[in-house]
């Protein structure tokens, strides 16, 4: 049986994971989708086809039908860089709402047969996008949460997305207001602060392998940024949080994986 403190402690994590944090949201912060599917494929080694040829494909779906679904707000495509795993064919989707990711998959449907009206031409045009892919790949659903640093202009190619994906601790003596307080202040001085950070977006758990995951998603304009952003980071939270607080802070994550990727401008 679960003594006090322990039932105190798991309900503090479900309310990091399941509640909106309302109160981390930048002024005036620009409406955001509330949900991200997030697709990892991988690569199919007897694809009989160039990657130019695949580029060209996936640009040839995302004209005709990705972009004309009314249901998907954003979408993209982010290639391994240093993942476990040269392979990775990361595609995403943003949407406004949960009823959107059911009804975007149905709309595809009928905008495929709208760009193909052939039916032949249409199951050898998608036979032929599949096979660059292998046959296993993983989905999972992220939330949004409020408290994006929004970027300014467009992604190039040359930028880098790093990937941040914490695994949230189960302190005892952990509370809402304490967490709510601290993650404030690092979104408010390390993060908006710091200038190596061109965008960043946080997203929790909502469908897939770990309840735990708080994942941070940071885009650098180099992977020469990458050290900078660090450095400045740690510069940024010695100020911003006193050691007590920091070591607070610290006490609501159990690890963390870093990955990067490069964004695929089709």
């Amino acid at each position: 049986m679960k003594t006090t403190n322990q039932f105190f402690s798991a309900m503090v994590i479900i309310l990091l994971l399941a509640m909106p944090l309302c109160a981390l949201a930048q002024d005036e912060e620009p409406k955001r989708p509330m949900y991200v599917t997030v697709t990892k494929s991988y690569w199919n080694k007897d694809y009989k086809g160039t990657p130019d040829e695949w580029k060209a494909a996936e640009k040839e779906y995302m004209e005709k039908v990705t972009k004309k679904n009314e249901y998907v707000t954003w979408a993209g495509y982010f290639m391994h860089l240093f993942t476990e795993n040269s392979n990775e064919v990361i595609y995403a989707q943003t949407y406004p709402n949960w009823e959107a990711i059911d009804k975007a998959s149905a709309r595809n449907s009928e905008l495929e047969k709208e760009a193909w009206p052939d039916e032949e031409a249409r199951k050898a045009f998608l036979e032929k996008l599949g096979s660059a892919y292998s046959h296993f790949h993983s989905d999972e659903i992220f939330a949004t949460m409020p408290g994006a640093k929004q970027m300014e202009g467009e992604v190039t190619d040359d930028m880098v997305l790093y990937v941040r994906q914490n695994k949230m601790a189960f302190p005892e003596d952990g509370t809402w207001e304490e967490w709510q307080t601290l993650q404030k202040k690092v979104l408010e001085n390390a993060i908006y602060k710091n200038e190596y950070i061109k965008a960043y977006y946080p997203e929790r758990h909502a469908w897939g392998s770990d309840r735990r995951d708080f994942n941070e998603i940071i885009y650098l304009d180099s992977m020469c940024d990458l050290e900078r952003m660090f450095d400045k980071y740690q510069e940024l939270m010695k100020e911003a949080l006193t050691d007590d607080e920091r070591k607070a802070f610290g006490k609501y994550f159990k690890s963390h994986g870093d990955y990067l990727y490069s964004p695929l401008k089709l």
